[in-house]
């Protein structure tokens, strides 16, 4: 179950500022739809911006999702790459076992296409068979038409937006047993129609590593990128079995050390120093002897890459410091701003 935890708080300031409509929008979705889907579409918002800045012009983006989340993700597709550069809704219908007697079998699931730029985006239109009303070849001149194995006539029309492509089954030569795994027609249709050879496809929840293997098969470039370290070997076993790649890559996990950290207690009395004895939000001061008042705050959290060291360091009063949290300081700093306005108003309708 998705929750607020999986949201990049630090990031989200920017975002409520540059899209302040659809963050109200979000925000709504715990009262329609509970805390766990608002904390999904805020984890999904964060990365859709980051793959429109990314995009380019030539390129399309293919967001996949069941229909439990496509419409509200919809929505923030549209805001983020705009109405006018939506492509297609796709539905993707398949046929796997379980059914139920309350309902139509749920057995489609939904692709969002978008471009950056409408028509500056590559499209490789592709044909499907269309079979012919009553078994009958088309009246029309200069139309090509053909017989299947069973005798049906059909012909070669432009592909629709709606594919019966076979899901993975449990005796599917593909299976890798990883739970969210996508059959390769799939991807290989959506590359074929949106890139050439030579072209880079980026999947960022890559998995096990379909859209990996489908590219390499089709003459592309590819990134794949998953927080899942059973993905990153999945994608190795599965590009070196099929014989895409000989020679592999040694993964190393490598993490940058600091060579001389500052331990909290040791910057607190420099820092009090530096700060003439102030909070370096809110200015207000006190003796450094009391300790419950007095905070040492990574500027920029540990979790985002911020390190023990005197110039990633503030002394924060209790009350700047709670504010602050896990926040981007800028965030804090706009908040008391705030908070200030907000008393001074306050304060103003009163004397009046």
């Amino acid at each position: 179950m998705w929750t607020w935890d999986d949201v990049d708080k630090y990031g989200l300031y920017g975002l409520t500022k540059q899209y302040p409509h659809l963050v109200q929008f979000l925000e709504s979705i715990e009262g329609l739809h509970g805390k766990p889907m608002m904390s999904y579409c805020y984890f999904m918002f964060q990365r859709i911006v980051e793959m429109h800045r990314v995009l380019k012009p030539t390129g399309s983006i293919y967001l996949h999702c069941d229909p439990t989340a496509s419409h509200y993700l919809k929505l923030v597709m549209d805001s983020v790459f705009g109405q006018k550069n939506f492509l297609n809704e796709i539905v993707w219908g398949y046929r796997t076992g379980g059914a139920s007697k309350k309902w139509f079998g749920r057995k489609h699931d939904i692709i969002l296409s978008y471009s950056v730029k409408i028509r500056s985006h590559i499209f490789n239109l592709m044909k499907e068979r269309s079979y012919c009303s009553n078994n009958q070849p088309p009246g029309f001149k200069g139309v090509e038409k053909w017989k299947d194995e069973f005798g049906r006539w059909y012909t070669m029309a432009s592909m629709r937006d709606v594919w019966e492509i076979d899901a993975i089954g449990r005796s599917s030569s593909e299976r890798t047993g990883y739970p969210t795994q996508k059959p390769l027609e799939l991807l290989r249709r959506i590359i074929k129609a949106s890139s050439n050879e030579g072209d880079l496809v980026l999947d960022p929840f890559c998995g096990c590593a379909t859209t990996c293997v489908a590219a390499e098969e089709l003459g592309r470039k590819w990134i794949g990128i998953d927080v899942s370290e059973k993905a990153g070997e999945l994608v190795m076993d599965r590009l070196h079995n099929i014989g895409l790649i000989h020679n592999l890559p040694a993964i190393t996990n490598i993490v940058p050390t600091l060579a001389n950290p500052v331990s909290k207690g040791k910057a607190k009395p420099i820092l009090y120093a530096e700060q003439n004895g102030r909070c370096n939000h809110c200015g207000e001061s006190e003796a450094l002897d009391k300790r419950a008042y007095w905070h040492v705050d990574h500027i920029v959290p540990k979790k985002r890459g911020g390190q023990d060291q005197m110039s990633n360091y503030q002394l924060l009063c209790m009350g700047c410091n709670n504010r602050k949290s896990s926040m981007p300081d800028e965030w804090a700093r706009a908040e008391l701003q705030r908070v200030r306005d907000l008393v001074a108003r306050n304060t103003f309708s009163r004397a009046s």
